[in-house]
């Protein structure tokens, strides 16, 4: 695996986290403004900026029409999370569109 690889790898994974933070941040007392400063939505908000610093070095070799679609996999892990960790519902049609992501993104990943 490629440097570039890893880095879109580690763009995918920061950008999860971040999202995760930021769900966290909106679940509490207060308005919008209270929202943005919470810690965890600044950490999370600075997470999203480092995953697009990230992908921008992963662009610099992998084609930009495999990497966006390989940002996919955050769908699946989001969906994981928001359902063990937030109480999400997570049915039989989320279910089965996370398979066709999951099937998709592994088809583009193997035309690279």
């Amino acid at each position: 695996m490629t440097a570039h690889w890893l880095a879109l790898a580690a763009a995918i994974s920061t950008s999860v986290i971040g999202q995760v933070l930021l769900k966290s941040g909106a679940t509490g007392d207060g308005g919008f403004l209270a929202q943005i400063f919470r810690p965890s939505s600044i950490i999370g908000l600075g997470l999203y900026g480092g995953a697009a610093l990230l992908y921008m070095v992963a662009l610099r070799k992998i084609p930009m029409s495999v990497a966006l679609p390989c940002t996919a996999a955050s769908y699946v892990a989001i969906a994981a999370i928001g359902y063990f960790m937030f109480g999400e519902p997570l049915g039989a049609m989320k279910l089965a569109a996370i398979a066709l992501i999951c099937g998709g993104v592994l088809l583009l990943a193997a035309t690279a």
